[in-house]
């Protein structure tokens, strides 16, 4: 396990990653991870750690946020963090982990809950550039964090 200290992302000035980015071959655990180290140094802004978006990663992979958090406090950096999710999280095949991101990585905002379609109908054309369409799910914080 390496032993390197990651300083947190101010994510009152930074983004954190997209929720594509894999850590330990899972959609959104980078980017829990980078809110998760905000919080712990007080600079995550306007992010929340442990939102329902962070939820999804906690509860296929059926780890406790508290838990994570807790080892990400040590100071590990993104490698010690992938290990410690790998040896921590309820075994799926690969088959079974590439099945869940792929469903993630290109749900379509019309497969989402009746709410949160809600949420986005407005949130979209005010948050989002008028010139950019919304295909996916992760568009949605890809676009406005400026990565597409």
């Amino acid at each position: 396990m390496s032993t390197q200290t990651i300083p947190a992302l101010d994510l009152k000035t930074n983004f954190p990653r997209s929720p594509r980015t894999l850590l330990a071959n899972y959609v959104i655990a980078a980017r829990a991870l980078d809110k998760c180290r905000a919080v712990i140094a007080d600079t995550a802004g306007e992010y929340h750690f442990n939102c329902p978006l962070d939820q999804m990663f906690f509860n296929f992979t059926n780890i406790t946020a508290d838990s994570f958090k807790d080892f990400v406090a040590t100071g590990a950096d993104d490698e010690a963090v992938a290990e410690w999710i790998t040896e921590n999280a309820e075994s799926h095949t690969k088959e079974e982990i590439v099945v869940w991101n792929n469903e993630l990585r290109y749900k379509r905002i019309c497969e989402m809950p009746v709410e949160l379609q809600v949420f986005l109908e407005d949130y979209i054309p005010e948050y989002l550039p008028k010139n950019k369409i919304v295909y996916y799910w992760f568009d949605v914080y890809d676009i406005e964090e400026g990565r597409i």
